[in-house]
């Protein structure tokens, strides 16, 4: 019965946040302030933030055309029957639109564990990268309300609660802090919308994005998840350096080419 509750813990945090766009997503940002800002504050209502949000997200998914990077998910279980815990290194390949592909470099310690959780972590992930919006911050999917303006590492951030149109395992229900100048996610904090199984009691996930150039792209994921029977698993990822590939790569090379005639027979 334990068993079942760990593998529960696969089908929560990947399937909904790292495929928003928020793909999903990096400087390291502090936990927001608790009180509102002030000094620039803007004055925006909830529907034209959320526009915004909606426009921004779809811009820089035109514009990133992919890119690779290196993971760290880790999984560490406490309570009955034993302690576990689990890390796999994963070299992570995105191709625009919605190919996402994983390499497992290395795998450390509970076999069951990086089985039945982290690889179907990977899985979940892989299959929500196949459809996009039904995951995205869009008013499709979710309900916003405007509750405050916090600075998040020095940004003013709007703060926003969403609930969830539908239960999807997809999505998430809590708060998420939007940047004012770029109208991206910085940091989610949420629940699931739908509890993946009777051995799941409650399951709190923070997520933190950041700036990389352009584009907004996950630095951090946490999950704790309580099981039914007393234990508690806590899932991390932590995203490395990203190698893009944008819109430009092909005009840029284009260019190049037009000034040196050899370039083109390389």
């Amino acid at each position: 019965m334990a068993q079942s509750g760990l593998w529960a813990v696969a089908l929560l945090l990947p399937a909904s946040l790292p495929a928003q766009k928020v793909n999903a997503a990096i400087t390291n940002l502090s936990d927001a302030s608790g009180a509102a800002a002030t000094d620039g504050a803007t004055h925006l209502g909830v529907d034209e933030i959320v526009q915004r949000l909606a426009d921004g997200e779809k811009k820089r998914a035109e514009d990133l055309k992919g890119y690779t990077e290196q993971r760290r998910y880790s999984v560490a279980y406490r309570g009955f029957p034993a302690n576990l815990s689990a890390t796999i290194v994963v070299e992570t390949t995105y191709d625009a639109p919605v190919n996402k592909q994983f390499h497992i470099l290395s795998q450390t310690g509970s076999k069951m564990l990086a089985d039945h959780v982290l690889k179907k972590l990977l899985e979940a992930e892989r299959e929500a990268a196949q459809n996009p919006a039904a995951t995205a911050p869009t008013t499709a999917n979710y309900s916003f309300t405007l509750v405050d303006q916090q600075f998040v590492d020095g940004r003013l951030c709007y703060v926003l609660h969403v609930e969830p149109k539908t239960n999807s395992r997809l999505l998430y229900r809590g708060t998420i802090w939007v940047d004012a100048d770029d109208f991206a996610v910085a940091k989610i904090e949420a629940e699931p919308a739908r509890n993946p199984s009777f051995w799941i009691r409650e399951t709190k996930i923070h997520h933190v994005n950041a700036k990389t150039g352009e584009f907004w792209l996950p630095e951090h994921n946490q999950s704790q998840t309580d099981v039914r029977l007393g234990g508690r698993a806590t899932l991390t990822i932590d995203y490395g350096a990203y190698k893009m590939e944008t819109g430009d790569a092909p005009r840029q090379q284009a260019d190049l080419q037009a000034q040196d005639p050899a370039q083109s027979r390389k």
